[in-house]
């Protein structure tokens, strides 16, 4: 025993204690959300762990997007709490920590890549020299001073994912942002939301593709506003003894499987 274990009072040989689990980068308690005359989400109970990829993955019209948006603080709620890295979703002190690409490109077209970028830099006061980082980023260098209007979709669809990445933000939420682009593109963001994960953020990105659940850390399947399985795709390919995500996700929704 040391001496310093001695004035502690530590038995020799007693193991070190765990380093306290960090709280969630999400908590959702009774979350409840009616758009029109439909219910969306019935009532959910959710925690997103920091510093991981989470997929969230379902049929369009699961409720993956309404889940997002309430999230970011965006989405109006008939009930239930959501915490964002321990403020209230929709906090004005979550704007510089949580970033957020929408489906659809919320960017101006008139605008070249640049200009877009830089204007969204002022507004969440990011650093100005964060430009040229994040248009490397998604691979738009070669297209920086060029209109927004003169893009492709999937180039479109990076111009707000630099958006997303402009203020470096703790949990970064991300709905179906590979759509539309070639897998050698799709492969290179996976790599750089790896990166941002190892840097300590965390992610949550939608997606319907199926074959993208792999390169996440854990998994939630969504259907009808309510989650199927919460899991890491091995524990999810175990419990419903299917071949691939795609497969457990059909057992899933017909019953078949168990995921508890």
């Amino acid at each position: 025993m040391t001496s310093a274990e001695s004035r502690a009072g530590v038995p020799s040989g007693a193991p070190p204690e765990a380093p306290p689990e960090a709280p969630p980068a999400v908590t959702i308690r009774g979350l409840r959300v009616v758009r029109g005359r439909r219910l969306v989400i019935p009532e959910l109970d959710l925690d997103i762990p920091r510093g991981a990829v989470v997929g969230l993955l379902g049929p369009s019209g699961g409720g993956k997007t309404t889940l997002l948006r309430a999230i970011v603080g965006v989405q109006i709620v008939a009930a239930g709490e959501v915490t964002v890295l321990g403020l209230p979703a929709g906090r004005p002190e979550l704007r510089r920590r949580v970033g957020y690409m929408t489906q659809t490109p919320s960017v101006y077209g008139d605008l070249t890549v640049a200009e877009n970028l830089e204007y969204f830099a002022a507004i969440a006061g990011a650093d100005a020299r964060r430009v040229a980082e994040v248009v490397e980023q998604v691979d738009l260098a070669d297209h920086a001073r060029d209109r927004v209007v003169n893009l492709s979709g999937g180039q479109r669809s990076r111009v707000s994912l630099a958006v997303a990445l402009l203020p470096r933000p703790d949990l970064l939420v991300l709905d179906e942002p590979t759509v539309g682009l070639d897998p050698i593109l799709r492969q290179s963001l996976w790599g750089l939301f790896r990166q941002l994960a190892a840097g300590g953020a965390t992610l949550l990105i939608s997606s319907h593709v199926m074959d993208e659940a792999t390169r996440c850390d854990r998994l939630l399947l969504l259907s009808q506003g309510r989650v199927l399985a919460d899991a890491t795709p091995a524990q999810l390919l175990e419990r419903t003894g299917a071949a691939n995500v795609e497969d457990a996700f059909l057992a899933l929704e017909t019953g078949l499987g168990d995921a508890r």
